[in-house]
């Protein structure tokens, strides 16, 4: 598995977009476990002091495409996020056309799958989400197997593309819990894409 990492490349002054699985459970509003947020924070965190201006993109549940369902806003991540990192996130709603945003600070993008197309891999929206960025980052293991926009799609677009930090760790995982395993073995193989590769684990 020969992938680019995060840390192969240079992120000065550079728009890091970086798609995160943020799919957390919400009860009225309130995150009930921020197990998902904290894992990201690695790779925000590096993408930051190597002097990126950090793009979170990520999914929230399964809203109908096209429909902006308010109970399934990203805002309550933001604020979440905002705590964690200790500096501000700006949370954006209407972000598919672009915005400014300067070295040092992060903004995170509503519910990706609020935009029509994100589910179909729609070249046309993983075009308009590739150029928010200079760089994009897969750092969403649990999504890496959807063929979307946001995850595939971008990908194709992006002039640079690398795996994060979360993502790095959690193959990493996998590759040495088959190293040496105990026995007897029962194994069951599974494959994943990675920037639209298939990675067989």
């Amino acid at each position: 598995m020969n992938l680019t990492r995060l840390e192969d490349l240079d992120l000065q002054n550079k728009r890091v977009l970086i798609r995160e699985d943020f799919n957390v459970p919400l009860d009225k509003g309130m995150i009930t476990s921020d197990v998902r947020i904290q894992a990201a924070l690695p790779t925000i965190q590096y993408a930051l002091k190597k002097g990126a201006a950090v793009i979170l993109l990520s999914h929230l549940d399964r809203p109908a495409e096209g429909t902006v369902t308010p109970e399934l806003s990203l805002a309550p991540i933001a604020t979440r996020l905002q705590e964690l990192l200790g500096q501000p996130v700006r949370f954006i709603v209407n972000w598919l056309d672009g915005f400014e945003i300067s070295p040092g600070e992060v903004v995170l993008c509503e519910n990706v799958r609020f935009q029509t197309g994100e589910k179909k891999n729609d070249p046309t929206l993983a075009k308009k989400i590739a150029k928010l960025g200079d760089i994009f980052v897969m750092d969403a293991f649990a999504t890496a197997h959807r063929s979307e926009a946001s995850t595939v799609g971008v990908a194709q677009f992006s002039p640079q593309v690398c795996a994060g930090l979360l993502l790095m760790s959690e193959l990493k995982a996998l590759s040495l819990a088959l190293e040496n395993p105990a026995r007897p073995l029962l194994a069951i193989f599974s494959c994943t894409r990675v920037f639209g590769r298939s990675i067989f684990i």
